[in-house]
């Protein structure tokens, strides 16, 4: 079953059971990942609607921070329930440990000494990470080792 039909499923059990936000969430989800099979013009590969799914968990974090400066608990809190909901369909993120001994070994291999070398270093981690390393994280460890 692809991720597509098993967040449809779940959207529909969630309407059944009455959990409005949980439906509301996946129905948004869902339209994010039409919007993007429509512009692709064709079915959306897994690594794909990962991709999106990620993209929506970032954007809600970025929504939680600002809610917090803005004085929005109530806001802040939706904005994390709805990202506890998308980060069960994704797979798990690499722990602090296993991000900071891959920037570690990058730094190492490419001679980054300062964070002049920062450009050279993080497209490598990413890469490495496969999708599963939060950039933000890495990007905080690159400053740590480099700076």
């Amino acid at each position: 079953m692809s991720l597509f039909d098993q967040i449809q499923n779940d959207m529909y059990a969630a309407m059944k059971a009455g959990e409005k936000e949980k439906a509301t969430a996946l129905r948004t989800t869902l339209a994010k990942l039409k919007d993007k099979r429509i512009e692709k013009r064709d079915d959306l590969s897994e690594a794909e609607e990962i991709k999106v799914l990620q993209t929506l968990v970032k954007q809600r974090k970025e929504s939680v921070e600002l809610y917090e400066k803005g004085g929005r608990p109530e806001l802040a809190a939706a904005e994390k329930a709805e990202i506890d909901i998308l980060n069960g369909y994704l797979p798990q993120m690499m722990s602090e440990e296993e991000i900071r001994a891959i920037v570690q070994s990058v730094a190492e291999e490419v001679g980054a000494t300062s964070m002049a070398d920062m450009g050279e270093v993080m497209p490598e981690v990413m890469k490495r990470g496969k999708g599963l390393i939060d950039g933000k994280t890495a990007q905080q460890f690159v400053r740590e080792i480099l700076g």
